[in-house]
């Protein structure tokens, strides 16, 4: 049996979440944990494949090369996915140019993304000092205003941003923020003191004992007409629990298992 729930209905004024679909289904760096492209995460292949899938939200994260060219890559430094060593931010982009993912797969620019998949919308996570400025130029370049969600842990990295982009890119909640909706008592109270900053709390379900997307929790965040996406699971049954709490995104490694989910459920929708 289908599920019941409408479609998301908090009109947050910006197109990126405004999107009409009953729940938000994001590619954790592609996909990086499916089947089919093992070792992949954030390559082309990774985002193409999941696009394929039928997905319209691709997660990535960015790092600027000490040249000032944004990549869409996790670590701070190349060696745990790739068959060079060394730090992204020390590098130049043609120093980086020549490492393989997976053997293969080219590190792509943001840049890159954006002009390959323009039917797609990215998840951005600020990674370093300095991409918060980067990543402003880039989505102005590309006139992707309207197909970029900005999140970072970093308070100052997420401030730094939000000075630049003016309010033309919804983003999500750094800690403190995240802090502000799970423990203060009202939807209201907590935009207040986040002044209006947050489109979106991107939280994990738990952190070690705390079970953070709490019903209150995202009970206060619709009253501020915040949506709340959960990274990231992979797990059906508890995409089925998250789902009932009335969750409004999902983000995930394994893009088959949610695409599955949700099928279930009513709550597909393919891109186009």
């Amino acid at each position: 049996m289908g599920h019941t729930r409408d479609v998301i209905g908090r009109d947050t004024g910006y197109a990126f979440l405004d999107d009409g679909r009953p729940v938000l289904a994001f590619a954790h760096r592609g996909g990086a944990l499916h089947p089919d492209i093992p070792g992949l995460e954030n390559t082309e292949a990774a985002f193409a494949h999941a696009l394929s899938l039928g997905y319209v939200y691709l997660e990535t994260d960015v790092h600027v090369t000490s040249d000032g060219v944004l990549l869409a890559f996790h670590d701070d430094v190349l060696d745990r996915v790739t068959d060079q060593l060394g730090s992204i931010s020390s590098q130049t982009y043609a120093q980086i140019s020549r490492a393989r993912i997976g053997g293969h797969g080219r590190i792509p620019t943001l840049r890159e993304l954006l002009e390959a998949f323009p039917q797609a919308r990215f998840n951005v996570d600020v990674k370093a000092r300095g991409a918060a400025e980067v990543l402003v130029q880039v989505i102005d370049e590309c006139r992707a205003w309207d197909r970029v969600l900005v999140g970072s842990f970093s308070r100052e990295r997420m401030n730094a941003f939000r000075a630049a982009a003016r309010g033309r890119v919804p983003t999500s909640a750094h800690p403190w923020e995240v802090a502000a909706f799970r423990l203060l008592p009202s939807g209201r109270l907590a935009r207040w003191v986040t002044r209006g900053h947050v489109a979106a709390l991107q939280v994990p379900h738990r952190r070690g004992w705390l079970k953070v997307v709490t019903p209150g929790l995202v009970r206060r965040a619709h009253a501020a007409g915040v949506h709340v996406h959960v990274w990231t699971v992979d797990d059906p049954k508890e995409m089925k629990e998250l789902l009932d709490r009335g969750v409004d995104g999902l983000i995930t490694d394994r893009t088959d298992i949610l695409k599955e989910t949700l099928l279930s459920q009513g709550l597909w929708r393919e891109h186009g």
